[in-house]
């Protein structure tokens, strides 16, 4: 009697020890990961529209054959426009507030579906809270509340950091103005 209740207690340690371990991996797999740094930046962007020259950020420097690079193209959602940029950014919506330094790039409408816009572009910060930049790359679905796109890089205080900036529409004002909300969450610090 005494064999059988050891080789027993053999064999349940084990078992008990795996769905310990299989329990506590599963509970950690769960849990998302915190960002080391986060950042809150507003980005404004002024299109020229053929008369706004002295105070636009933002100009179409491609459109599809025969488009007015003053105006967005027309009907399919701005499909095959190009626009270039160096908007404003501000820590907070106002645009009269300290700017914190300069978002510089480029947006492509991608889409014939609906409001979509490709980014590649850079934040160059330069105020006394920050010194450097933030390279973003990604898939702007304009007609979602919340997106994300990639955080790839960047310089000086940022250097080789990572992670993704959820955009947020926070102003829209025809063609010609927009204000977009940056919440910047990093994964990875240096």
């Amino acid at each position: 009697m005494a064999s059988s209740t050891k080789s027993c207690t053999i064999f349940i340690i084990p078992i008990a020890f795996l769905f310990l371990f299989a329990s506590s991996s599963s509970s950690s797999a769960q849990q998302k990961p915190q960002p080391c740094k986060q950042l809150l930046l507003y980005f404004h962007d002024f299109r020229f529209n053929g008369s706004n020259a002295q105070n636009a950020t933002s100009a179409i420097v491609a459109a599809p054959q025969g488009a007015n690079l003053t105006t967005l193209a027309t009907p399919q959602f701005h499909f095959g426009d190009v626009v270039v940029f160096d908007d404003p950014i501000t820590s907070d919506n106002n645009l009269y507030s300290e700017l914190v330094g300069r978002a510089q790039g480029l947006y492509i409408y991608d889409d014939k579906s609906a409001f979509s816009a490709w980014f590649g572009f850079t934040f160059n910060l330069n105020s006394t809270a920050y010194q450097g930049t933030i390279s973003l790359v990604g898939a702007d679905l304009a007609q979602l509340m919340a997106r994300d796109i990639s955080v790839i890089g960047g310089t000086g205080d940022f250097f080789m950091h990572r992670g993704i900036a959820t955009i947020f529409t926070d102003a829209l004002e025809g063609q010609v103005y927009f204000r977009l909300r940056f919440d910047i969450k990093f994964y990875e610090c240096w």
